[in-house]
């Protein structure tokens, strides 16, 4: 069985729960599914020794070639079962998992039971209606709360049920034993969330809830998060003072401590918190806290370095540069800055340096050149068509890289060794039989990924100095290809850093990306350039690290669309807007200003939706073969000559207001203007 076939049996099975990422099925209905997956299942199984009386539910990944040995003793007697036992098998790395739920007290539980087996089944039409019954009752209109035993409670009694045999009742059918009429609500900092936090989903954007690492949540609330990981097979753990006390605090890889600092009243105690996480992260430490400007904390009652809000709780607020300072005074490491108010602090150091790498390396869309020019080598035609998928993808790499890859940058190196020798000789057969062009090809690889390196190290002198032998060896590898010292990479990175305050520079530059670089973009001469974030890597090796300079205060770039570059002031503009891939005239919902000499991050929100600001030239920011072009540019022109007779200051003008004008001159149906961009 190989993961190709295993895919397609499971995608294929007839019956069992699907879900969108994995399929579980019971193995009372193993006869109705194809017997070579049956089969391998069972293999599974007795290779580790598992017995098969110890699991009761198969649970198959769709997109990856795992399985879960998942065991429900008591499936068949209870309407919703507790796992007691889980048993991933990562069959690619032929690696498997155990993880004990016996002792827990908010197991995962199971639903739909009928799903799992065959309609033929005994017990199949009492499954039915236990689902009929919690579908009448609403309990399933949050699928995301239903999948832990205390969530699943919770949602039982919030209905107005009890649960008696398995059986769901209403509440007002038994007589109270405890009604008192009163109902305290605690701890109303810990909300209730019904998706991952937003640390949580840039760990997930950074590809560091794969699986590959354990996590602990420190201060984790209601345990929110930990349900959602859980579910999703990965090692995650968490602690809290209210609603977990009892918990272990667990050293792992990955500690989160998400909006926890923000609500402890005590500056001690709020610093020994942070320190207490750190301790425990083997890796990497994510501190999240939340931000707000003078005027929004001016509307609370002032309570220590503090404030107490509507809800009775506290909070303190801080602003993006002043949380990096205390974190990096409190645990005397580099805070490096994900998004406003998340902030990464890595112990594993060679990891800290891959993460910053990645984040300053473009990824290019490469020609692939997929038929062999002609040649009198026959041999050499012969090989590179017998091996050309292996080839392509050994090519791809090394234009990534901008050199060859070693044995362990490339997944298929022993094949490469195999039918070539090594990778020298299978890359001088892609030079011979792809020509003149691949030559071209990958010297711009060459010249790109040079570039990309001196952005990442002009960058990284903004944090702790890093020396060369705690560098990843994949760093030090392009260092001597690209640079031949680390001296010599530091030194010319040092001049592409300092250049960043010469104006003059930066003006040239703007001036030539406008011209020549950028495939849609707005200069004001002499002040600013403006273009759209997924143009970011189109910008000259200047223009990169003065804007890497000011992502590293604010964080990434989620939630924004444009990037203003100002050219004599020091500063950089990010604006996010409302539907602007969509709407023909997107309204500013946000505009954050970054002055890098100041090291300060304004945060502008414009709360009122309709006085929100209206981009007027949306079309500068489209490249002119971009479907929408000719379409947005007919309709701004259309809409700027109904305007121009109202108004001699076009710029900055409310949705409201251009509204108003439509509706006077009744030349649009408004709801048509906004929703479609016809006039």
């Amino acid at each position: 069985m190989d993961a190709v076939l295993f895919k397609k049996l499971v995608t294929t099975m007839p019956l069992g729960k699907k879900l969108p990422d994995a399929h579980y099925l019971h193995q009372d209905g193993f006869a109705e599914i194809d017997e070579q997956l049956s089969g391998f299942i069972i293999a599974v199984s007795n290779a580790l020794k598992i017995p098969l009386d110890d699991w009761q539910v198969i649970k198959l990944s769709k997109a990856e070639f795992k399985l879960s040995l998942l065991s429900y003793p008591t499936f068949f007697t209870e309407a919703y079962p507790a796992l007691t036992q889980s048993v991933t098998v990562d069959l690619s790395k032929l690696e498997h998992r155990i993880t004990q739920y016996l002792s827990s007290d908010n197991p995962p539980i199971l639903h739909r039971k009928e799903t799992m087996l065959p309609s033929s089944h005994a017990c199949y039409q009492e499954f039915v209606a236990i689902t009929q019954e919690g579908e009448n009752a609403g309990l399933y209109a949050k699928s995301r709360m239903i999948g832990f035993k205390q969530s699943w409670e919770k949602i039982i009694q919030q209905h107005g049920y009890e649960l008696v045999d398995g059986r769901l009742f209403r509440s007002s059918s038994f007589a109270s034993a405890n009604d008192d009429g009163s109902n305290i609500d605690r701890h109303k900092t810990a909300l209730v969330r019904h998706d991952l936090s937003s640390p949580m989903k840039h760990l997930a954007k950074q590809s560091y809830l794969k699986g590959d690492y354990s996590i602990f949540d420190y201060g984790c609330g209601r345990g929110d998060d930990l349900r959602e990981l859980q579910a999703h097979g990965l090692e995650a753990l968490g602690w809290d003072p209210n609603f977990c006390p009892d918990s272990d605090k667990v050293e792992s890889d990955i500690v989160n401590i998400g909006f926890v600092i923000n609500v402890i009243e005590d500056a001690i105690e709020r610093t020994e918190a942070i320190r207490g996480a750190w301790h425990l992260s083997r890796k990497l430490l994510v501190v999240s806290a939340m931000l707000a400007n003078d005027s929004f904390i001016s509307q609370f009652t002032p309570y220590k370095d503090g404030v107490i809000t509507s809800r009775n709780t506290f909070q303190k607020y801080y602003a993006q540069a002043e949380l990096k300072g205390y974190i990096e005074r409190t645990l005397d490491e580099n805070a490096i800055a994900v998004a406003p108010g998340i902030y990464y602090i890595f112990r594993d150091k060679i990891e800290e340096q891959r993460f910053l790498a990645k984040r300053h390396q473009r990824h290019h869309q490469w020609h692939q050149i997929t038929t062999p020019t002609p040649t009198s080598e026959e041999q050499a035609r012969l090989l590179f068509t017998q091996h050309q998928t292996l080839l392509t993808t050994f090519w791809d790499r090394c234009l990534e890289l901008g050199r060859l890859p070693v044995e362990d940058e490339f997944a298929e190196s022993a094949n490469i060794t195999m039918h070539f020798g090594n990778a020298k000789k299978a890359f001088k057969l892609l030079i011979q039989v792809q020509g003149k062009s691949a030559e071209l090809e990958f010297e711009q690889a060459i010249a790109l990924r040079r570039e990309d390196l001196l952005v990442y190290f002009a960058l990284s002198q903004f944090e702790q100095h890093k020396g060369y032998s705690r560098l990843p060896d994949e760093q030090k590898r392009d260092i001597k290809i690209f640079f031949d010292t680390y001296k010599v990479a530091i030194n010319e990175a040092k001049v592409l850093l300092f250049a960043i305050a010469d104006t003059q520079l930066i003006e040239q530059a703007c001036i030539d990306a406008h011209d020549n670089k950028l495939p849609a973009s707005k200069l004001n001469n002499g002040h600013s350039l403006e273009f759209h974030k997924k143009y970011l890597s189109y910008l000259p090796a200047l223009l990169r690290v003065y804007v890497g300079a000011a992502v590293q205060l604010y964080g990434e770039l989620d939630e924004i669309d444009l990037v203003k570059i100002h050219i004599t002031s020091g500063k950089v503009s990010f604006m996010g807007y409302d539907n602007f891939d969509t709407n023909p005239l997107p309204t500013l919902r946000e505009r954050i200003k970054v002055k890098m000499w100041q090291l300060d991050v304004d945060f502008f929100d414009y709360i009122e939706v309709d006085k929100r600001p209206v981009l007027l030239d949306k079309h500068c920011y489209l490249a002119d073969n971009d479907p929408c072009y000719q379409k947005q540019l007919i309709f701004e022109q259309k809409l700027q000559n109904m305007l121009i007779n109202e108004t001699d200051e076009l710029a900055n003008l409310s949705l409201q207001y251009i509204e108003s004008i439509l509706k006077k001159f009744n030349k649009i149906i408004v709801n048509l203007t906004i929703k479609s961009g016809k006039v």
